[in-house]
């Protein structure tokens, strides 16, 4: 079988299967494992390079308004690879490239692959996203395998807080302007061992103002801006903790890219991430894991 991955955390998931070997093509962002940056590019941003977070955000909302493709996709590049299978995303416009696009150019080029469009709003979603990927790629015995050691992991997690106070988190998926968060990552917050206290769990993240942020009475702030890494995230909680918008609260950055952002395996690490950070004695230094990414991406509205 031959595999275009258009998203990073199926790319992530492919690999994860087994099916490295069988992923032919790929987007600009997908960068873990190592093996995957071998593989040919077939989606690049349209986004200029060098902008602040409050630029990305004026860009991407005027590039929606005005119907603009955030992403190129290769039609000649993605023509050249015989694809079997094209794996792509129709939850947020913002991330990849829709499937409207991934449909029209096909049919374009006469090319007879499937689509696979996962499209994960929790975390049992994402789980399940590997059990499809799995059956679609020949390895549902691999998918089980994964799935039951990721489940297994944040069971470990809920042992370990169950009986430990719940810190009150302002989690933020952007922070110029602020986001709360959505989707899986209110969850990942709750099973760390904290009360999320912004966002709804299984839906969009959505535009707040730093009154929200203060009236939701957080105990700390963590910052996870979307497609941001480490280093990343670290330079906009100092922006944000310098800005004295929320005074007398810690604020404290996860590698949100690999961590938060991307509906793949690494989900779980960011809730293990996030449980030492909320629970471990001295919170002056957030737990840091893989440090990768690329730019950042302000969530849809």
């Amino acid at each position: 079988m031959r595999v275009v991955s258009l998203l990073p955390s199926t790319t992530e998931i492919l690999f994860a299967l087994g099916a490295g070997e069988d992923v032919v093509g790929v987007t600009f962002e997908c960068d873990v494992p190592e093996a995957a940056r071998q593989r040919p590019v077939v989606s690049t941003s349209a986004m200029p390079e060098g902008l602040t977070a409050a630029g990305i955000d004026a860009w991407v909302s005027g590039a929606m308004s005005r119907g603009e493709d955030l992403y190129h996709l290769d039609e000649d590049a993605l023509a050249g690879l015989d694809a079997d299978l094209v794996v792509t995303q129709d939850l947020c416009a913002v991330c990849a490239v829709d499937v409207s696009v991934v449909d029209d150019a096909l049919a374009h080029l006469g090319c007879t692959a499937e689509v696979l469009t996962i499209d994960p709003h929790t975390l049992a979603e994402v789980l399940e996203s590997v059990h499809v990927i799995g059956r679609a790629t020949g390895r549902s015995d691999e998918a089980h395998a994964l799935v039951t050691s990721l489940q297994a992991r944040l069971e470990a997690v809920g042992a370990r807080v169950a009986d430990r106070p719940r810190p009150r988190v302002a989690l933020l998926e952007w922070t110029d302007p602020p986001f709360a968060p959505g989707h899986w990552v209110p969850e990942m917050v709750s099973l760390a061992g904290g009360e999320p206290v912004l966002g709804r769990a299984g839906e969009k993240s959505y535009r707040i103002g730093w009154d929200d942020v203060r009236a939701s009475r957080p105990d700390l702030i963590v910052c996870a801006p979307c497609g941001y890494d480490m280093a990343g995230a670290t330079a906009l909680a100092r922006d944000v903790e310098a800005s004295g918008e929320v005074p007398g609260v810690p604020v404290h950055a996860v590698d949100a890219n690999g961590l938060f952002a991307r509906p793949g395996p690494r989900l779980v690490d960011g809730v293990e991430t996030l449980a030492a950070l909320l629970h471990e004695e001295d919170r002056a230094e957030p737990a840091e894991r893989l440090v990768m990414g690329r730019r950042g991406f302000p969530p849809t509205t």
